[in-house]
């Protein structure tokens, strides 16, 4: 028997804020029992990008992350704005945050952090062949280091745990598993 879609009887917005917006969704499931608190959070859509220079060494950036409190190595990450295509916003992000752009730029995969309670995807980007084009230009609330490390050193450090965020390890991984 095929999966059924969830009926909604009701929502309510607990907080919309420009970097949280909360609802609480009363639904009813398919064999008709009613779930009256339903979480969902509502964020664009984002965008992170495997960087590549011209000498073939990868982008990878520092910065601290107050939730876990660390310091967590990345890739270049982050929101498409409003009508801003998701190519565009990645092209803009990396050179935001690192100052590389140009360079041929492949779609590697669409993911969602949690499709059970977020309503987000997120577009992971290939770019090969990159180089300066600028000094960085981070927003106020941005504190981005970046190196240039070599691929073998970025896979090791992907199979040693070295990096925490989901959303980053698979097309890391994906990128690995194709290109290397």
């Amino acid at each position: 028997m095929p999966i059924k879609k969830w009926k909604t009887l009701k929502s309510d917005y607990i907080i919309k804020r420009p970097w949280l917006t909360a609802r609480r969704d009363e639904v009813q499931l398919p064999n008709g029992v009613i779930h009256d608190e339903y979480y969902v959070l509502e964020y664009p859509d984002w965008i992170n990008v495997i960087a590549e220079d011209t000498e073939g060494n990868l982008i990878i950036e520092q910065q601290w992350r107050h939730a876990l409190g660390i310091v967590s190595s990345e890739i270049c990450a982050g929101v498409i704005e409003k009508d801003e295509k998701p190519l565009d916003a990645a092209q803009r992000e990396l050179q935001e945050e690192t100052g590389y752009g140009g360079g041929t730029w492949t779609k590697l995969m669409t993911i969602s952090a949690n499709p059970s309670t977020m309503t987000n995807l997120c577009h992971c980007f290939l770019a090969k062949g990159v180089k300066p084009v600028s000094s960085q230009h981070l927003d106020r609330t941005e504190d981005i280091e970046f190196k240039l490390l070599p691929k073998e050193k970025v896979f090791e450090m992907l199979k040693n745990g070295e990096f925490m965020q989901a959303l980053m390890i698979a097309p890391l991984w994906k990128y690995f598993s194709e290109y290397l």
